[in-house]
């Protein structure tokens, strides 16, 4: 299969797992589809296809064979996310007034004989009609799921429906269509409020932009941007785009980005994001990245594909929900044989839900998804949640993690007869184009100084060693001890070290001219957070560094953790394979630049700090969207609060439904009882797992 093509599809009417389970057969049956993944809080399927034998019309069809609607316009689209959540609450509310005033008036009923009385009185063609009129929905899609030879969670209650019709208790299967439908609006709810992070994400990128063409100002859709075009931002307005500032000041409320809500200040230069808030001033931005290629755009759909990434006991549930119906419908044969009671064995089917065990997981993993971007912690499905919960070591790296990533120049010791304003201009120029915050101290420092850097010819960066080139016609190599190769280190170096100090050493055209010592803070919240990880259950923290023994020995001891020492970026994937090796759940945390393939290794990666880092957000399981410690605790809190919420959905759904099978079977719960016990589960897991939604 070749040339082939990848396409967002919007699927509306999807409102359990199961409804992505029929989207995703329909599409996938098609010729030419090599994969398709259908996401339930995104509303979408993306799907891989051959365009030589599939095309758009052909899945929309297929959409429609499985129930569900591929949107023809934006106004077919699911409704406003806002509206929606303004009336949530008190739709809930009024339903779960209503569902209690009928449940009790179904029991009583059942115990005071009313429905037999409604039964004699109403003739039997009339509630015959009622219950194809209202189950007209159920039916239809219990219908279409058997032609395709699935067995789906209302199956075995069509059957009781059929069962209560033919025994003649047409009042039973009323009660038990009336409760299928409120246990479909039910998790309509349940999925509508999980999705409402993901749908305020969404609503918070800029439609528009203000561009400046032909020396005048004019509004132009979003999608109309192009790298390169000058937008004008003015107070109060979203920064519609990424770029960077070429005049004006403003303070920016970068919570969409960051998570953070204080206000920073930008001006001329400074990286600005979409869908952040210039509150105070003007700015005129060059448009860098538009639309889904921001960081916010990447954010949206990183939260929006999380739900691909299916925790393993959300697996373990689908699996339960699979073998369930065959054993509830063994449980109702084996009930018949015995008591050879048609209403005990529709009372058996009726009181099956197979959607609870669906429900219990995919629900509070979105919830906490969606809850968790909102205050800066991006996390790409529920198996990194799972993982994180169960996590027993953290490896961290040093430099822009557990220090601030901006050390400053502090030392210049020449050698060789070297004057300071020459070896630091020869190693600055060098370093004018590396990306690692100690090229960014030199450059620095050679700024203050007011020196005057070279272009440098022949760069190569080499991660964990340097960078060398050719600044002049002289060789410049600035880097860690390592660029020493087998000759000693000097002595002066050695005093540096033992305060702590980074060193950068210089060679000029292959003999050592000078050391620089560079020294950076650590982040002032690092402590209390490594004491909370762990209170929260990590038995081991350790420090992996390029640095030297005694720097990084100076670090760990302020914070009381181990560290390994003189590591290459391929070491730290080593240790991180060693400790998993023993069965250790590894949280790897680093600046998702260097440290990429051990984040990438790692369980659990986290990146600190990635607002705007493409390699953190890409490399990264979990990106800290600010460079703050205690987002870190607040991760594993989720984690193990959501795997509670799980756990707690998932035993209440196994308890609940064996005890209505067991009453079922030996005919203590009537089929009207147990249609109506039925929807129970879903109220229950929606309320237990919308606490997630809440976490501070």
């Amino acid at each position: 299969m070749t040339n082939l093509r990848t396409l967002e599809v919007p699927v509306v009417g999807m409102d359990c797992t199961e409804c992505t389970m029929h989207v995703q057969h329909a599409i996938k049956e098609l010729p030419g589809v090599k994969s398709v993944t259908v996401l339930l809080a995104a509303e979408k399927a993306t799907v891989q296809f051959d365009p030589a034998q599939v095309d758009l019309a052909m899945i929309s069809k297929a959409v429609a064979g499985a129930g569900y609607k591929v949107p023809d316009t934006a106004s077919d689209q699911a409704p406003n996310s806002r509206t929606l959540q303004d009336f949530t609450k008190p739709i809930l509310t009024i339903f779960g007034v209503v569902f209690g005033v009928i449940l009790f008036v179904v029991v009583f009923g059942e115990w005071l004989g009313w429905f037999e009385k409604i039964t004699a009185w109403v003739p039997w063609p009339v509630g015959f009609a009622l219950v194809l009129i209202f189950g007209y929905p159920v039916f239809k899609n219990v219908l279409q799921a058997t032609l395709r030879r699935q067995v789906i969670s209302h199956t075995l209650m069509t059957v009781g429906v059929i069962a209560a019709l033919v025994v003649g208790e047409w009042a039973t299967a009323v009660v038990v269509v009336f409760f299928m439908r409120v246990g479909d609006y039910a998790e309509k709810f349940t999925t509508d409020h999980a999705r409402k992070a993901v749908r305020d994400l969404t609503s918070m990128s800029p439609q528009t932009a203000r561009l400046e063409r032909n020396g005048s100002e004019v509004d132009v859709p979003i999608n109309e941007v192009q790298p390169g075009d000058i937008v004008v931002v003015r107070p109060g307005e979203k920064i519609p785009v990424d770029g960077l500032v070429l005049d004006g000041q403003a303070t920016v409320n970068q919570a969409a980005i960051t998570g953070e809500s204080m206000p920073v200040e930008v001006g001329q230069g400074a990286k600005v994001f979409a869908a952040t808030i210039a509150q105070m001033g003007s700015l005129r931005v060059q448009t860098t990245l538009v639309g889904p290629d921001t960081t916010f755009g990447k954010i949206v759909r990183m939260v929006e594909e999380a739900e691909a990434n299916r925790a393993e006991v959300q697996r373990i549930g689908d699996k339960v929900s699979g073998y369930y119906l065959p054993v509830v419908a063994v449980i109702a044969v084996i009930t018949y044989l015995i008591s050879r009671d048609p209403l005990s064995t529709a009372a058996v089917l009726l009181v099956a839900c197979s959607c609870s065990f669906a429900l219990a997981t995919p629900i509070a993993m979105l919830a906490s998804i969606g809850a968790a971007a909102k205050h800066g912690l991006l996390i790409k499905g529920g198996r990194y949640i799972e993982l994180l919960a169960k996590a027993d070591t953290v490896l961290i790296d040093k430099t822009g993690t557990l220090t601030t990533g901006k050390p400053r120049l502090t030392d210049v010791v020449c050698l060789n007869g070297l004057s300071e304003e020459r070896l630091l201009t020869l190693a600055a120029s060098a370093e004018r184009y590396s990306e690692h915050p100690l090229a960014e101290a030199v450059r620095q420092a050679a700024r203050d100084k007011e020196l005057r850097l070279s272009e440098p010819k022949e760069f190569v960066a080499e991660p964990g060693r340097g960078v060398h080139a050719r600044v002049g016609e002289t060789l410049v190599e600035v880097g860690s001890w390592r660029i020493q190769g087998d000759h000693s280190i000097p002595l002066e170096a050695v005093e540096l070290e033992k305060q702590g100090k980074t060193l950068l050493f210089v060679r000029v055209n292959q003999e050592l001219a000078g050391i620089l010592a560079a020294s950076d803070t650590l982040r002032p919240e690092t402590p209390a957070a490594l004491a909370e990880l762990k209170r929260l259950g990590v038995r081991r923290i350790e420090l992996l560094t390029g640095d030297n023994e005694r720097t990084a020995a100076a670090v760990s001891s302020q914070l009381g953790i181990d560290y390994r020492a003189n590591l290459l970026p391929e070491d730290k994937i080593r240790i991180v394979k060693e400790y998993q090796a023993q069965n250790h759940i590894v949280v790897m945390v680093g600046d998702g630049v260097n440290d990429a393939p051990a984040l990438a290794q790692a369980n659990v990666g986290i990146a600190m700090g990635a607002g705007g880092t493409d390699v953190a957000i890409e490399a990264a399981h979990i990106a800290l969207m600010r460079e703050d410690w205690t987002l870190l605790p607040r991760a594993f809190q989720i984690a193990q609060r959501t795997m509670r919420v799980v756990k707690m959905n998932l035993g209440f759904t196994m308890i609940y439904n064996i005890i209505g099978l067991t009453l079922a079977a030996f005919g203590f719960l009537p089929p009207i009882l147990a249609a109506a016990a039925q929807s129970l589960p879903d109220l229950g897991i929606l309320g237990n797992s919308s606490r997630l939604l809440r976490q501070k």
